[in-house]
């Protein structure tokens, strides 16, 4: 067998699991995160699958549950997920869309009433994320209109048009807050990497839909910020918190964004069809996972986090971080042809499927400690704990494996 063959044969190994895997993701989720009682869906799911009913009900982990209905509806018309998706749009408009005052609201109570009203920027990318694919797979012109709106309303309160990228906070009437964080484990900063990465995917989707002049502009000021600021020309790492007018404020890598990010710069820069800056973010993609794999473990995960200040790497491993490497350095074996990228890929997948899928019930564990104990005080369902990250690695590998 030549060695062609042999490759051929792995990539549609690697393809065929994901396809398995694809379904088990969303079957998990039609069975488990639908909220038959007060609609929707709920808010939290434990470890060990017992249901949080008064759980509040974040904006981001509904946008993300319609990215993730939607784009497995696109892949295999499957009319369960549509009927998810179509639960998950009509709930985003119906309870976190401000009808009054525009934007989308942080949470609502297991009820649907407000609960958070502060409008924080990554919460709106998420739902233009979820509302362009839901497009995509349905052609509903309400969700193209409304991910229209959400984008004015990001480019009216948000963007910064002296020192560029965007503001990450502001209240119900998008007055800019004094306490901008995205999470207690955040720095109280006013730009951040990880809202920009998301603002970049959410834009990347709403222009293959609607390709207007301003939003390719902005679009291209985006990616014009990450080259400029946001990674480190030296390390290929990115900086994560900002002062206004682009200073890093701490000295942190992450790992699983740097691979993530890795892939969304160069799929963002082919989506705008700039031929110029996809030579030159081509190299960049490789560069940034080459230098994620500085995280990367001989078990195949990637560490969390390091602080370089304190010399300090947080350990444990998370699941959207194999499944966002699971991507990244495939991404970085098709552009090079480096067999170790290739490696690297199938690496996290099969960490993934020693140490974080829950083989009886179903889904991802949120992850494990470096001692391979799960983090039981962690959610299945949740804020955070969502179906996209896994979900989007299934249909990376399944396409980028034909």
């Amino acid at each position: 067998m030549t060695a062609a063959s042999v490759q051929s044969q792995a990539r549609q190994q690697y393809r065929a699991e994901a396809e398995t895997q694809l379904a088990r993701i969303l079957d998990f989720w039609l069975t488990h995160s639908i909220d038959h009682e007060n609609g929707g869906f709920i808010g939290r799911l434990d470890n060990d699958n017992r249901i949080d009913a008064d759980a509040p009900k974040g904006g981001v982990l509904n946008a993300r549950i319609l990215w993730s209905f939607a784009a497995g509806y696109r892949h295999t018309g499957n009319p369960a997920y549509r009927e998810a998706a179509d639960r998950a749009y009509d709930y985003l408009r119906t309870y976190f869309i401000d009808k009054t005052d525009g934007g989308v609201y942080w949470s609502v109570d297991a009820q649907g009433q407000p609960l958070s009203t502060r409008k924080q920027i990554y919460g709106l990318a998420f739902a233009i994320y979820g509302l362009t694919e839901y497009y995509r797979a349905t052609n509903a012109p309400m969700a193209l209109e409304t991910s229209i709106a959400l984008f004015d309303w990001i480019e009216k309160h948000s963007f910064d048009p002296v020192n560029g990228g965007y503001f990450e906070a502001f209240s119900r009437y998008g007055v800019l807050l004094t306490d901008l964080r995205l999470s207690e484990k955040d720095r109280n900063d006013p730009k951040t990497m990880n809202t920009h990465l998301h603002i970049l995917e959410a834009y990347a989707n709403l222009y293959r839909v609607w390709p207007d002049a301003r939003l390719a502009t902005q679009f291209g000021r985006l990616l014009d910020t990450f080259e400029q600021h946001i990674v480190d020309p030296a390390t290929h790492h990115m900086n994560l918190f900002f002062t206004g007018d682009w200073q890093p404020t701490a000295d942190l890598v992450s790992y699983g964004h740097d691979i993530e990010a890795s892939w969304l710069l160069l799929e963002a820069a082919g989506v705008l069809g700039d031929t110029t800056r996809i030579e030159r973010i081509e190299p960049l993609s490789v560069a940034m996972a080459r230098a994620a794999a500085e995280g990367l473990q001989t078990d195949g995960s990637l560490y969390h986090e390091r602080d370089r200040t304190r010399q300090h790497t947080d350990t444990h491993r998370e699941w959207w971080v194999s499944a966002e490497a699971m991507v990244g350095f495939l991404n970085a074996w098709q552009l090079t042809g480096d067999a170790t990228f290739w490696e690297q890929s199938v690496g996290a997948w099969n960490f993934a499927k020693a140490h974080l899928l829950d083989k009886e019930r179903g889904e991802w564990f949120w992850g494990v400690f470096d001692d391979y104990s799960r983090m039981i005080s962690e959610d299945k369902i949740g804020f955070w704990k969502c179906p996209y990250h896994n979900t989007r690695a299934c249909l990376e590998v399944i396409e980028r494996c034909r």
